[in-house]
């Protein structure tokens, strides 16, 4: 079962080499409410959206799009997640072209994908909630035969080598941000998560770790940032007021020689004050190394070995417990970071990382947070929010074994109540 204890210390520092960060990234202090909090299970507004509460469904990436479209078993899965009670749900991941996904399964911006994107969203408001998609290019990170990029030359943990992108390839994944947020715009979604962290091609040129560049995208935060906010004011003036713009947002990469709080901060600073984002998520860590830093609980490097195919798979057995380190999980693991943000900033924010009970989602608004995202509680129970509301349930049943991770290779799911790969319709 969860602990219902909201952690008032730093997250614990990771000790591996090469992926140290320093003990100042947290801060102990609690921040002290300037009005009365937020009812949770009110009604609550995100930009031009009208929402039922403020829990949102986090991206969890669901694996569940063949030929890169929306699926009956798609629709499914977010459907159940609006009829369980949350404000809105996101679709996870869309990449902004084909050779921005970073795993098989997943649906990318073209034309066979609109109609799909129309019918989950007209599904899920007949649920009563409201529908964001996660949009991003993964960059150098994938599981998929593409071209990598990143920032800079290197080479994944794999070995694959990633290209650094060029100015022009830029220009084209601005415009590509920018005409997938018109699509789903258009396919009626609410809002669109831009998807800047977890070391995907737009956290990578935030990171000073991959981001080597001599150019006007690389050394100050301001220029390593420059992509992310070329990217909000395309995407912006694509969709105009119609829908809400957030943005999932590195608070630390979890890596030495990674983005950290203080330059998080700045480049946070830089997206508020386009005046353009409606939320920043705030979030840590990332799939280029270090995976479990942004999960905490068990690691399921075993089951991501078994899961993945051939050479990927015994490669996985050799790096794993690198790779996938264990974290103990605490209710709430990134809100002693986040209380920086919240200090320093006055765009709405959105807390993620075990958000399981109700006390958690209490305390949140206590700190002065605009919304809440849960995750894997929700892979378990999608009518939690539901339950919490009505206040037949405290807390969620989740026990943060982290299993569901390699199941995005079979369908997303809670692998303890569905054991059996999803067969997607």
């Amino acid at each position: 079962m969860p602990t219902n204890t909201v952690p008032g210390s730093t997250v614990p520092p990771n000790t591996g080499p090469g992926n140290t960060v320093p003990a100042s990234t947290g801060s102990a202090s609690r921040v002290p409410p300037t009005t009365e909090p937020a009812d949770p299970f009110g009604s609550a507004s995100l930009g031009p959206v009208q929402l039922r509460n403020r829990v949102l469904k986090a991206a969890t990436f669901e694996g569940m799009s063949p030929g890169g479209v929306v699926s009956a078993s798609l629709i499914d899965f977010h459907r159940r997640m609006a009829a369980g009670g949350v404000a809105m749900t996101t679709v996870s991941y869309i990449a902004v072209s084909r050779d921005g996904r970073g795993a098989p399964n997943e649906i990318y911006i073209h034309d066979a994908a609109a109609d799909g994107l129309a019918r989950i969203a007209r599904d899920v408001h007949a649920e009563g909630a409201a529908i964001s998609a996660q949009l991003g290019h993964a960059g150098a990170v994938g599981t998929i035969r593409k071209r990598y990029l990143g920032p800079s030359r290197a080479r994944t943990i794999a070995g694959t080598r990633v290209h650094e992108i060029s100015v022009a390839e830029i220009d084209a994944v601005v415009a590509d941000f920018a005409g997938g947020a018109g699509m789903l715009a258009d396919a009626g979604f609410d809002a669109v998560e831009l998807h800047f962290g977890h070391h995907y091609l737009v956290s990578a040129f935030l990171s000073p770790k991959w981001n080597r560049r001599a150019d006007s995208y690389g050394g100050a935060v301001a220029n390593r940032a420059r992509l992310a906010l070329r990217i909000l004011r395309a995407v912006r003036e694509r969709v105009g007021d119609k829908m809400a713009v957030t943005a999932k947002l590195n608070m630390t990469d979890g890596v030495r020689g990674g983005l950290q709080p203080a330059d998080s901060l700045e480049a946070a600073r830089l997206l508020a004050a386009e005046g353009m984002l409606d939320a920043i998520e705030l979030s840590a860590g990332g799939s280029q190394a270090n995976q479990m830093f942004m999960f905490r609980g068990d690691s399921p490097w075993r089951e991501m070995a078994a899961a993945l195919p051939g050479a990927q798979g015994t490669f996985f057995w050799l790096v794993g417990p690198v790779m996938f380190r264990r974290y103990p999980y605490q209710d709430a693991y990134l809100l002693p970071l986040a209380r920086q943000f919240r200090a320093a900033l006055s765009v709405p924010l959105i807390l993620l990382g075990g958000i399981t009970s109700a006390e958690t989602i209490r305390q949140a608004m206590a700190e002065g947070f605009d919304f809440v995202a849960m995750g894997r509680a929700l892979l378990r129970e999608p009518d939690l929010v539901a339950r919490m509301s009505a206040g037949t349930a405290t807390a969620g049943s989740c026990v943060h074994c982290n299993k569901c991770i390699p199941s995005i290779y079979s369908g997303t799911r809670c692998v303890l109540d569905h054991p059996q790969p999803l067969t997607i319709a």
